[in-house]
């Protein structure tokens, strides 16, 4: 098989069945209580899935109270009018079995045993209370998995404790290269894939981590445009059939192939020197940074052939502006590596050659929809926090939107974080180094979970207290940003069905009062969502029709370089803050942390398109797909599998530092040589979850021989 696969003779049906991963309007057969026949009257709500972070709009049909079929939204830009698999699947949490439905405590033995909600709250009302009055607010951490509800009640509520230890799931993400393009560019990036002339997509495959709008624009371009695609992974992924050039490479290595396709440029001066000159900060420091990054240095690095690296500079340059290299997402370089945060700045310095960023066809920077000051007398601004967020002064260059939640595990560990409060995110097991987590929060006096199922980290909690699902609840407003700026809503589809499970705004509207600071929380749902609306002029009712409605803010104008949100407002290639970390502030090379030794292989995960990590292992139908195509196989390069003398389908033991299983094999010519792949979603031994696999979730890194993974234990 080549190593720089060509686009196949049958792209056409390739893209077809891709499309068909992204249908419209889907029956819920099958979803255990729908299965009988409903009746009664028919209604229509708009929401927002909750599959993964992409939140596509939804309209959902109900019969009866019950739901009967799911729709994408056709002016939702997310969804296009489709869903995927995954968030048809998603959908049944409503109904599953494997739903928490009370409020739980943890008893002494471990064990776990119902609790009445006032009991709950009044429990760790008192021990919250007591840890702030011993150890001060900065001894708290809020981690959210981040969505437009809990952004707005998770930060109120640590701030009206008085902490600033807010966080997300990035630093498990894509908190490396979010923050890369912070301190480079300002602030992320998107590709203009409807109008580019040649795209680079390094480790991301959107026909994998599905967005129904963008697969459908993918297919499109990929059938009928005159885009040329590039796919650059150690796997052959499941957007490769419908590229023109798959371009294998030794995982972590991306900033190789980046830094030398910049020496082409501008050694062969084909970069866009009237942009450099104007928008570009630290451009000779780069110049001769990369003199010695040369196709050749890169290719012993990489394992790309030189020429491919020169010619793919090439191409680029003469598509340019109408070419970019897509800002990608978690995959390759989101924060995997050691030089995760490197990587990320070497694509937006590409970029900046190519002299895509505003141009059509290249890199986008968007603006996106602010909601206004709300009422100040019905809902009041907790007071700023008078302590640092932990992580701050040791992580200074993560997105502070962000946070780095590290930071918590190494405060954790050494005994100075004492209470812990997670949404809907499960560090224990969905982040790296899953059992430094388990210790971690193992030596926090209060642990609570907020979440819709009984997740690692739930069960590592004193308290769990059950939301109910998000076809249950009205939520907080979610503005989208982009070329146009737009509103949606997240509707209550139907009643709960749990009568012990709540919305996360009546849990702390009632935890916040058992804390001392209800005043903060004092308005339903409905009122939150009618005040934000208010200020963008628009009523609930009016969004409660369309689901989606444009709002007339966008400044965005192609042709137009954008505002580069740095100190310089220009992009930079050579950083004063960078420099003051720490780092380089010039964009060069850094080595992975990690590689095999004799008899070892790379480990890289893989994305699935009906699967979003730990979250939808509870789903019967969504791992019954998984199960009877065999999706948690290990993948394996058929001339490694050759050598060693394993068969398609055999099974063997993999082991790493952290933990040793056993797995089937998958034997594949879809990935290079010395690279094993698991799909990351293989997960879990969950006592409390009927549908799961046994397999324990991406932890395994080695079969017979052993070989590594980088899990760098802070």
């Amino acid at each position: 098989m080549s190593r720089q696969m060509t686009r196949r003779g049958f792209l056409r049906t390739g893209a077809a069945s891709a499309v068909l991963a992204s249908a419209g309007a889907i029956g819920m057969t099958g979803c255990g209580a729908q299965r009988e026949e409903l009746t009664g009257e028919a209604k229509r709500t708009a929401t927002l899935c909750n599959g993964c972070s992409n939140e596509c709009g939804l309209w959902v049909n109900t019969v009866g109270g019950k739901v009967h079929t799911l729709e994408g939204n056709p002016d939702n830009p997310k969804s296009g009018g489709r869903m995927c698999g995954r968030g048809h699947g998603f959908a049944q949490m409503t109904y599953s079995a494997d739903r928490l439905t009370q409020p739980m405590k943890r008893m002494e033995n471990g064990d776990f045993e119902p609790i009445s909600w006032d009991d709950a709250y009044k429990e760790i009302g008192e021990k919250l209370t007591s840890i702030l009055a011993e150890y001060g607010p900065e001894a708290f951490a809020f981690i959210r998995d981040p969505r437009p509800n809990i952004n707005f009640y998770g930060p109120r509520f640590a701030a009206a404790l008085g902490s600033a230890n807010i966080y997300t799931h990035a630093a498990a993400c894509n908190l490396s290269l979010q923050s890369a393009y912070r301190h480079t560019i300002g602030g992320g990036f998107s590709a203009d894939l409807a109008n580019a002339k040649m795209v680079m997509f390094i480790g991301r495959s959107y026909a994998d981590g599905i967005t129904p709008a963008d697969m459908k624009l993918f297919a499109n371009v990929a059938v009928e445009g005159d885009c040329k695609i590039v796919i650059v992974d150690p796997r052959y992924n499941n957007s490769a059939h419908m590229a023109d050039q798959w371009v294998p490479i030794v995982p972590g290595t991306d900033l190789a192939l980046l830094l030398a396709m910049s020496h082409v440029l501008i050694e062969e001066e084909l970069y866009d020197a009237k942009f450099v000159k104007e928008h570009v900060l630290g451009f000779y420091a780069f110049k001769k940074e990369v003199e010695s990054f040369t196709p050749e240095w890169a290719s012993e690095i990489c394992g790309v052939d030189a020429e491919v690296i020169a010619t793919l500079a090439r191409e680029m340059a003469e598509a340019a502006p109408a070419a970019v290299v897509e800002p990608s997402w978690r995959a390759a370089f989101g924060c995997a590596h050691a030089n995760s945060f490197m990587t990320g700045r070497a694509v937006a310095a590409f970029n900046a050659l190519l002299g895509n960023y505003g141009q059509e066809g290249g890199a986008l920077i968007t603006s996106s929809p602010s909601i206004g000051a709300l009422p100040a007398d019905k809902f009041p601004t907790p007071p700023a926090a008078q302590h640092v967020r932990v992580g701050n002064e040791e992580f200074p260059l993560a997105v502070q939107g962000f946070g780095t939640n590290l930071a918590v595990l190494k405060a954790a560990l050494d005994g100075t974080m004492k209470a812990v409060f997670f949404y809907q995110s499960n560090a224990a097991k969905g982040y790296a180094n899953p059992a430094v987590w388990e210790e971690g929060l193992s030596k926090v006096d209060l642990v609570v979970s907020i979440d819709v199922q009984m997740s690692e980290t739930a069960m590592l909690a004193d308290y769990v207290l059950p939301e109910c699902s998000y076809l249950e609840r009205l939520e907080a407003v979610y503005t989208l940003g982009g070329k146009k700026h737009m509103v949606a809503i997240r509707d209550k589809a139907i009643d709960v069905v749990h009568p012990e499970t709540r919305p996360a705004d009546q849990i702390f509207r009632e935890l916040s009062a058992a804390c001392g600071v209800g005043e903060y929380f004092d308005f339903t749902a409905e009122e939150l969502v009618e005040a934000q609306l208010a200020t963008l002029g628009l009523t609930i009712d009016e969004l409660r029709e369309k689901g989606i409605v444009e709002l007339p803010t966008s400044d965005f104008e192609y042709g137009k370089v954008p505002q580069f949100n740095t100190p310089s407002g220009k992009v930079e290639l050579f950083s004063v803050t960078i420099g003051r970390a720490g780092l380089s502030p010039v964009i060069t090379w850094e080595d992975r942390k990690v590689h095999p030794e004799e008899g070892e292989f790379y480990f890289v995960g893989g994305k699935q398109s009906i699967q979003s990590h730990t979250m939808t292992t509870s789903i019967e139908s969504l791992m019954d797909i998984s199960k009877t195509y065999d999706l948690e196989r290990l993948w394996m390069n058929a001339s490694d599998a050759a050598r060693l003398g394993i068969a398609e389908g055999e099974t063997v033991e993999m082991s790493s530092s952290e933990y040793t299983d056993t797995i089937a094999v998958h034997v594949t010519e879809r990935l290079m040589p010395g690279v094993s792949m698991l799909p990351r979603t293989t997960a879990v031994r969950r006592p409390t979850f009927r549908r799961a696999t046994v397999l324990a979730y991406a932890r395994p890194t080695s079969f017979p021989s052993t070989w590594s993974r980088e899990w760098g234990r802070p």
